[in-house]
């Protein structure tokens, strides 16, 4: 006869498993599952939290707060899911709660831009290297709506696919497509026009395809 429970073992991915176990044990009370929960997961929620608040200072302390609330909430978390998804919508809800001004840091997030000009410049490289150019597209950004520009993050800074974009923003595919191709218009009108993608080209179909 077979175990059902070894098969199921066998199907799910090790990664999903131990992720399984981890909020089982914390919401057993397990403060060192607590801890592991918090150092497999701080490093995705401190990127979000830094590229909407640009200031290290309050995305610490944003870091900090989110985990305080996933041990306060902990029986609440579905352990067959990952809590990321969660993990990153409260941090985005926290972010925008507090930042009433948008704080530059020195340096920009060149990941996201890096990843975000493929998708706006007709010779990405050029962009990347000119930092006249990237301070354009950083103060872009921080303009957008803040519901476009959570969607630049989620998926120019994470590579979360349309549907996990969606997911985690609460809203469903249909919708997050448009705010990436509003977003992705918004900004690409403040590059030189000698540097832009045509609308219509390959950017577009990349957004609908992925």
């Amino acid at each position: 006869m077979r175990n059902p429970s070894g098969d199921r073992a066998a199907q799910v991915p090790v990664e999903a498993r131990e992720s399984e176990d981890l909020v089982r044990r914390m919401q057993g009370g397990d403060l060192d599952a607590f801890e592991e929960f918090f150092n497999r997961y701080k490093r995705p929620v401190y990127a979000t939290a830094i590229a909407i608040t640009r200031d290290p200072f309050l995305a610490e302390e944003v870091l900090q707060d989110c985990f305080v609330k996933a041990y306060r909430v902990r029986e609440r978390l579905d352990p067959m899911r990952s809590p990321l998804p969660w993990l990153q919508r409260v941090t985005i809800n926290m972010c925008y709660s507090r930042v009433s001004r948008r704080k530059a840091l020195a340096e920009p997030i060149t990941s996201l831009i890096t990843n975000l000009v493929v998708d706006l410049a007709a010779r990405p490289d050029q962009v990347v290297e000119s930092r006249e150019v990237l301070d354009v597209l950083q103060r872009g950004i921080d303009a957008l709506p803040p519901k476009q520009q959570t969607a630049i993050i989620l998926y120019y800074l994470h590579s979360y696919s349309l549907a996990e974009s969606a997911e985690i923003a609460d809203c469903n595919v249909g919708t997050m497509k448009s705010r990436l191709h509003y977003a992705l218009r918004a900004l690409r009108v403040r590059l030189p026009v000698e540097r832009r993608i045509p609308v219509g080209t390959h950017a577009t179909v990349r957004v609908t395809m992925r």
